[in-house]
């Protein structure tokens, strides 16, 4: 399994723009063969902040969905971002 999480960081007047344009990259990875989990969402205390977490069955299924990664347009409003890949070896459940 592989995790990816982070944080981007963009102007606080356009997070709401920004994740609005990223309902479709949601979409589509939810409905991606391998995808586990796939979500984009506003930080609850900083104005700036959007968090990422995905969770893929493996790198495999991750590498097919992911292509060339943000667009442009995206990519030019990220002030910066803070996100890594992480292979887990097992997995305990908490419920």
């Amino acid at each position: 399994m592989v995790i990816v999480a982070g944080h981007l960081n963009v102007d606080p007047h356009h997070r709401e723009s920004y994740l609005a344009g990223c309902v479709g990259v949601v979409e589509q990875a939810r409905h991606a063969p391998g995808c586990l989990d796939f979500t984009i969402t506003a930080d609850l205390v900083d104005a700036g902040r959007i968090n990422v977490f995905e969770r893929w069955e493996s790198q495999e299924t991750l590498e097919a969905f992911r292509g060339s990664g943000p667009s442009d347009e995206q990519g030019a409003a990220m002030l910066t971002a803070s996100v890594a890949e992480y292979d887990v070896a097992d997995v305990r459940s908490l419920t």
